[in-house]
């Protein structure tokens, strides 16, 4: 798999017809434009591809510059795999090269929005890249006319990738994922214990005023295929860890892990009082 820069209109064509093909969108103004992404490229935005041997995309990341508190940031705005090239590290390897290519330009923050209820993206995010969350944005892209969104709000947690950070570095050489949790870990509280009817998970009651120093958040697997087959359902859990997270984060906590279990058909965010 060879991995480079993007920088012809070609290519950037390439890119919106794969982000077509994995987010179905049908409305032109949920798609990238290629004025924009040209644009932004030649000012400091990272546009990667990921190609086979036979020079065909498997995926991209594309992030656009920011600013935060003052210092510059790069905000990745979109990454897509083809659906034939998933489950091969396309995604981790297109991370990894965006991470690479901001450290070169001075850059040490990578931010980008993902849903609370994508439970292999949470564990992706934190157990493989190391991000921390801190902030929830309530409904941030408005109605998406992608089948894979549609029916529930666009909420979103914002991840923060601190590219030269200690626990950084141990998650993506694998030295950091995949531990064993702590006495203190296994011990913390679930805010909001799911119950199993039929052949989803229910949310559970929430306590929002637990005062320890961490918690536990959990949330169903298999989200994509609630939201089609079971949509208030979905909408249920949706507004139900809205209310979770932001009153957790108002008080001061954070996520700093996610552990999945596919057996439980279950994930679990970790929130730590900062």
């Amino acid at each position: 798999m060879l991995i480079r820069p993007l920088t012809t209109i070609d290519e950037c064509r390439r890119v919106t017809a794969l982000e077509r093909a994995v987010w179905g969108n049908a409305d032109a103004e949920d798609r990238l434009p290629i004025p924009l992404l040209v644009v932004s490229i030649t000012r400091g935005g990272i546009l990667l591809g990921a190609f086979d041997p036979a020079g065909e995309m498997l995926g991209f990341a594309y992030s656009m510059p920011g600013i935060k508190e003052g210092r510059t940031i790069q905000w990745s705005h979109v990454l897509a795999v083809a659906k034939a090239a998933r489950n091969r590290g396309v995604g981790r390897a297109l991370k990894l090269a965006q991470r690479e290519q901001a450290l070169g330009m001075g850059i040490e923050l990578i931010e980008w929005t993902f849903d609370p209820l994508q439970s292999l993206n949470a564990h992706f995010n934190f157990a493989r890249l190391g991000v921390v969350v801190e902030e929830y944005q309530e409904n941030i892209y408005g109605t998406s006319s992608s089948p894979l969104h549609r029916g529930t709000p666009t909420d979103r947690l914002i991840a923060e990738w601190r590219l030269p950070a200690p626990h950084v570095e141990r998650r993506i050489t694998g030295s950091g994922a995949g531990l064993i949790r702590d006495s203190g870990v296994a011990s913390a509280v679930v805010v909001n214990p799911s119950r199993t009817a039929g052949d989803w998970l229910l949310p559970g009651d929430a306590d929002l005023h637990h005062d320890a120093r961490r918690v536990l958040v959990e949330i169903p697997a298999g989200f994509t295929g609630m939201v089609a087959a079971a949509p208030d359902l979905a909408l249920e859990w949706r507004l139900a860890t809205r209310a979770i997270f932001q009153s957790y984060f108002r008080r001061g906590y954070r996520a700093v892990d996610f552990f999945f279990s596919s057996q439980a058909a279950r994930g679990q965010y970790l929130l730590a009082k900062k």
